[in-house]
């Protein structure tokens, strides 16, 4: 067959498909007439333009645009391809692009009347943005006047300085503030500005002219300069420093088309091209590190930048940092003690330390491969060689110091080191000494060592005495923190209630030494802190947590610890919190397991009896009660994503109390819930969504999740419905979801998130409750057109609909029904296929006479609803008519249902009898 031929009979086909409204279908069809044809003929021309307009239908815009533009490069004057491009670009907001279009449609064709009212809306538009933008230049420069005149008064500087920032959030405004030479002028006034909220707002005026675009990026690191912008972070301000944290982010984003909040991973063509700025910043940010002038906060603010984008699935900087000896300074950090001042010391805060652990972590664990992971270990080794050359006892503290740092950051790397020889008796030395420092950084380590189980004997057996004695000191630094060291080595049994490793009793002794610790107030945070952790490994222990639970001055000041939102006190307390809620990952051991193990004698873990649903359920309910949701808001925050997990999971233990889920709300859990749904481990991620599901299902969703927030919830929703999910998660993301789709806003964000064809499949799930839930989301569904029409395309949807009435089980008919009911009231298509079926008739029979009187109304308006499609369909229901007849028969009752049924019965009789399809058998009427 000749090329010309087979392109011409893909078109037809396409043509076919695109009247039955099979956009799909009709796009594939063009789309093989256009690959067949290789000239650029004026065939050609149509099919792309045919394309184009299937497009137009599916609201792909960009793709509809770009075909009629190759359309045009055929054939310039196609006034069809124009007005089909001139409707995309419209679509796409890009009016003065259409208004050309729309312009040059009328030229050609004076007489087409479909273009004059788009073309006179269109000038309208584009002549008020001409308007606009003579009105914003004037408005740029005025700002600029105000707010970087010394001599405007404050107030008035504030104004313009808070009104540049809107202004940069419009495109034409940014474009504008940029020209104007805003970057230099804003370089010159922060040498003399003192203003808090005009740094502030100029600085964020600076992210949002550089967002999503890596020429403004690049112009923005040309004109004003790396060292500049990371010197923003060198203050006390915290408004400042995420500010210019922010900023520092935006740049990235915008230089490598990365978005780490929608997960959206680098662009690898323009990270290529952008390669010099994007290495210039990660090493600025490094060796800006052990800056002996940047403030703590400042530092921590930059340690978290690289940890965020030191990830494979962001920037990947994991080994660039192995290779500028980012490595080396990060340890030197770690080293660092506030009791060490000199002119070289670096200022570090309470959470300098966590946050270079969890920043080692990630570079570790971004380490794939042996080799690399050898080059982590010999820098690490490097630094602590170096680092014990000096005699002085300064040194072995700082190595101390920074061992203890690995060991809470990549533990295996922490714990070869503590392995070699002399490093674990320098440490026992340490803490035996009567130095108060050395006894203090040496029982840190210690607690941090106890870790691993094959350390954990080694300590018992060399370092219980000497925390024993560390315990009886005068300095409740050291007290506490020894009091710590032997609640972790007496935990060392987790859960197993058979393990015992100190005497009977020793547990909860600890416990109340943590105890009296933790709710006194003249101690200060960081005692309260080191007591939250010993309770983390006490509270192993079934017995220690019925005795905290039942603390309420214990429980609340645990509570207050966490809402100071101190990142040092996060593992303590998140860890007792999981624990108290037993919300762990507990190992399912198949009974053919358990017998064998008990043959061959092996040890066999025992759950203690206070582990029981009952205590665990009564514990979980306490700390509703009290308030924990307020705490974990406060640690949402933090960085690290294993603890991030460990909140989700307390989140979700509450919520499966569905008497809790209200306080969650009430506190603001919904929106950290969101924030932990976005970022952080797998698990992490599922166990927020399931906790939003669970609120999503008891509680109103405009109330639980208000305005935005009903759209951003949409999509941690539909990550239940991974086929990898359990049946329960999976239930109750589809009717967090059904809920949803009863509102306009979500139910656009299910659609656009691509969530119909998943929730479709569980529609035909073998498992009764999740098709169930699927039905009855389905049916909030249909109520947006979009949906509609895509059951009146060339798919069975309607067809298993009609099949889902007849269902065994009665809510999933209802659903079906009722779905079938909303369809039919909107298309006559969709009337149409209610026909497809064989079984239609007895369906509707079955609907019609069912006794469930739900399931009847609906039926009496699908039949109502299709009567009123037209007298070809009608005369297909002549046989239905006769159940109808029953039907209006019935005796109304109090119930304003039937009353509705016998309703609707008689508008369906009226219509068929003005039809000629039935007469009207007037012995049966009622008097």
């Amino acid at each position: 067959m000749p090329v010309a031929d087979s392109g011409h009979l893909y078109k037809e086909e396409g043509n076919k498909h695109f009247k039955e409204g099979n956009w799909d279908s009709a796009i594939e069809e063009y789309s093989k007439a256009i690959s067949v044809t290789k000239d650029d003929t004026l065939e050609k021309a149509v099919y792309y333009k045919n394309r184009a307009a299937a497009h137009l239908k599916q609201q792909e815009f960009e793709k509809a645009m770009e075909d009629c533009t190759k359309a045009l490069e055929i054939s310039p004057s196609d006034t069809k391809a124009l007005f089909r491009r001139c409707q995309a670009y419209d679509a796409l907001g890009k009016f003065e692009e259409a208004y050309k279009d729309a312009r040059t449609v009328h030229n050609v064709d004076p007489g087409n009347t479909a273009i004059q009212p788009i073309l006179a809306r269109l000038h309208e538009i584009v002549a008020n943005k001409v308007a606009e933008h003579s009105k914003l230049s004037s408005k740029v420069s005025l700002m600029l006047n105000l707010a970087f005149d010394i001599s405007t008064p404050i107030d008035k500087r504030e104004t313009a300085a808070n009104n540049i920032l809107v202004l940069a959030k419009e495109k034409a405004g940014a474009e504008l503030l940029y020209k104007e030479g805003i970057l230099n002028r804003i370089v010159s006034l922060f040498k003399i500005e003192k203003n808090q909220n005009i740094i502030v707002n100029l600085i964020r005026s600076i992210s949002v002219i550089a967002k999503n675009n890596a020429d403004k990026a690049r112009g923005i690191i040309e004109i004003i300069g790396l060292p500049w912008i990371i010197e923003l972070l060198n203050t006390r301000y915290e408004e400042q420093i995420s500010a210019a944290q922010y900023c520092l982010q935006t740049l990235l984003d915008a230089l490598s088309g990365m978005t780490l909040k929608d997960e959206k991973t680098p662009d690898v063509e323009l990270c290529s091209r952008n390669r010099k700025e994007i290495d210039t910043l990660i090493t600025c940010l490094i060796y800006a590190l052990t800056s002996r002038t940047m403030t703590g906060v400042g530092r921590d603010a930059m340690i978290e930048l690289i940890l965020r984008n030191c990830d494979y699935r962001a920037l990947d900087w994991a080994e660039r940092i192995i290779d500028i000896n980012g490595l080396q300074r990060l340890m030197e950090v770690a080293s660092e003690l506030p009791e060490f001042k000199y002119e070289s010391s670096m200022e570090v805060t309470d959470n300098t330390r966590t946050t270079v652990s969890v920043c080692l972590a990630k570079v570790y664990d971004n380490m794939y491969y042996e080799n690399a992971r050898g080059r982590f270990v010999n820098k690490i080794e490097d630094f602590i060689k170096n680092s014990l050359v000096g005699p002085e006892i300064e040194c072995r503290v700082r190595v101390t110091v920074a061992l203890t740092t690995l060991l809470l950051g990549p533990l295996d790397v922490g714990s070869s080191f503590l392995a070699k020889d002399g490093i674990l008796e320098m440490i026992l030395v340490m803490a035996n000494t009567d130095d108060f420092l050395q006894q203090r950084v040496a029982c840190e380590a210690m607690i941090a060592a106890a870790s691993k189980k094959d350390k954990v004997k080694a300590l018992i057996a060399q370092g219980t005495n000497i925390l024993k004695k560390l315990y009886v000191s005068k300095d409740d630094g050291i007290k506490v923190r020894a009091l710590v060291g032997l609640c972790k080595l007496g935990a060392s049994g987790g859960t197993d209630a058979s393990i015992r490793p100190f005497a009977d009793g020793s547990t909860l002794k600890l416990a109340e030494a943590c105890r009296r610790f933790l709710v006194n107030p003249a101690k200060d945070k960081d005692m309260r802190k080191w007591a939250a952790e010993g309770l983390s490994y006490l509270t192993l222990d079934a017995e220690v947590k019925e005795k905290l639970i039942e603390d309420s001055a214990a429980v609340q000041a645990l509570i207050e610890l966490a809402k100071t939102g101190d990142h040092s006190v996060v593992y303590g307390v998140v860890t007792t919190l999981v624990n108290l809620t037993n919300s762990y990952d507990k190992k399912e051991i198949m009974p053919e397991m358990l017998e064998l193990a008990k043959f061959a004698k092996h040890h066999i873990p025992e759950e203690h009896e206070l582990d029981d649903p009952d205590f665990v359920y009564k514990r979980v309910e306490v700390l509703g009660k009290e308030g924990v949701t307020s705490a974990l808001v406060a640690l949402s925050k933090v960085e690290s994503h294993n603890s991030k997990e460990l909140i989700a999971r307390i989140f979700n233990a509450i919520c499966e109390q569905h008497q809790l889920r209200g306080y969650v709300v009430q506190q603001g859990g919904c929106k950290a819930l969101l924030h932990l749904a976005s970022e952080g481990t797998a698990k992490g991620k599922l166990r927020s969504a399931q906790a939003l599901a669970r609120i999503g299902i008891t509680i109103n969703p405009e109330v639980a999740f208000p305005g935005q927030r009903q759209c951003e919830v949409v999509r941690p929703l539909l990550a239940l419905l991974h086929p990898e999910c359990s049946a329960l998660e999976t239930f109750e993301g589809l009717m967090a979801l059904c809920n949803l789709a009863g509102f306009e806003l979500p139910r656009k964000s299910i659609i656009k998130d691509r969530g119909v064809s998943t929730i479709e499949s569980y529609m035909v799930d073998s498992h009764e409750m999740l098709k169930k839930a699927a039905v009855q989301c389905w049916t909030n569904l249909v109520q947006s057109e979009e949906v509609m029409k895509m059951h009146e395309g060339n798919n069975d949807r309607v067809k298993l609909l009609v099949l889902l009435c007849a269902d065994e089980d009665i809510d999933t008919a209802v659903a079906a029904s009722g779905a079938l009911a909303i369809l039919t009231s909107m298309s006559k298509r969709c009337c149409r296929k209610v026909f497809e079926p064989k079984d239609w008739l007895d369906i509707l029979r079955y609907l019609l006479t069912h006794q469930n009187l739900a399931l009847r109304h609906r039926g009496v308006t699908i039949v109502y609803n299709m009567l009123g499609s037209g007298k070809e369909l009608a005369e297909k229901l002549t046989e239905v008519m006769e159940v109808m007849n029953i039907v209006r028969q019935l005796d109304i009752t109090d119930d304003p249902v039937t009353a509705k049924i016998k309703d609707l019965a008689e508008k369906s009789i009226k219509i068929a009898e003005e039809m000629k399809l039935i007469e009207r058998d007037e012995h049966n009427d009622v008097e």
